[in-house]
């Protein structure tokens, strides 16, 4: 892991196109401001998490779940 430190309106600059901002500094919490393309996603590590997490589940549903669902299905 590389750490660096940086104060108030200073900035990280990753590849071309990935620009980290320090924005504010409060106490113990600090505000940063991302500036990058729009097809990158950027995420709170929680929340991307999350996101994996129910990317996996729903990869692991069944593949034949649609004719599963079919067969319990009442025929008229």
């Amino acid at each position: 892991m590389l750490v660096l430190t940086r104060k108030l309106n200073e900035s990280i600059q990753i590849g071309d196109d990935i620009e980290i901002k320090i924005i504010s500094i409060q106490g113990e919490q600090i505000k940063i401001g991302i500036n990058a393309p729009k097809n990158v996603e950027i995420h709170r590590k929680e929340v991307y998490l999350s996101i994996q997490e129910s990317n996996n589940e729903a990869a692991s549903t069944p593949q034949n779940l649609l004719e599963l669902l079919k067969n319990k299905t009442p025929k008229p």
